[in-house]
């Protein structure tokens, strides 16, 4: 039988990571002493690191997550394609091409997303969408109310990451999107960004601020 343990290490580390072996084994049902087993294995196979932190006396902790190698095992297998072609399309048709088909792209998601928000009137109903889009896109979306009401989406994995070192253009776009299909009631900014370095991407969601001129009623 195949064991699936390891791949579902992964999938947790690219969730929640870093975490401690113990916290992956209450994810998946199992000790920490099995979780710890399958961690040795893939850091053995260069898919996991870990580093150890001290917390006052004590053993250190120590927080495993995904290496460079392990995040790899994530991307999309065409991603090289798709860079290739990006390049390809700026030698042939300069910036203005490359523009102009990012451009055309985003009105096409543009209309598929408003086909699914636009029933939503709440921004809670706007935000559980939204996630749902991209995670059948492909990026592992979550979403969660936090205390001050507003909303953050969390990407965990970007499918388009290869694509989007190679055009940064691809980003703003998403953004610039996210924003199109939530509403001018809405406020979307990005607090955390892969390509800046970041576990993940994800976007603070909230009511927009109303700001009142002087002399109007």
């Amino acid at each position: 039988m195949t064991d699936f343990g390891p791949t579902r290490v992964l999938e947790v580390l690219k969730s929640d990571g870093p975490l401690t072996a113990a916290r992956i084994g209450q994810h998946l049902g199992m000790t920490a002493v099995g979780a710890r087993q399958h961690l040795n294995r893939l850091c053995a196979a260069g898919l996991v690191t870990f580093e150890d932190h001290r917390q006052g006396v004590g053993r250190p902790q120590r927080l495993w997550s995904l290496s460079e190698q392990g995040q790899a095992h994530f991307d999309d297998r065409h991603r090289d394609l798709a860079s290739e072609l990006l390049n390809a399309i700026v030698v042939a048709q300069g910036d203005a091409g490359l523009t102009a088909i990012l451009a055309a792209r985003e009105a096409q998601q543009l209309k598929r997303y408003r086909e699914t928000l636009g029933g939503a009137r709440s921004i809670a109903e706007r935000v559980k969408r939204l996630t749902d889009l991209r995670r059948i896109d492909g990026y592992m979306a979550e979403c969660r109310n936090d205390a001050d009401g507003a909303w953050l989406m969390i990407e965990n994995h970007c499918p388009i990451a290869q694509a989007a070192k190679a055009c940064s253009g691809l980003c703003g776009t998403e953004l610039r999107l996210f924003q199109q299909v939530m509403g001018d009631d809405v406020s979307v900014t990005r607090t955390q960004h892969m390509l800046g370095g970041d576990r993940c991407c994800a976007y603070r969601i909230a009511e927009a601020v109303k700001s009142k001129r002087k002399g109007t009623a």
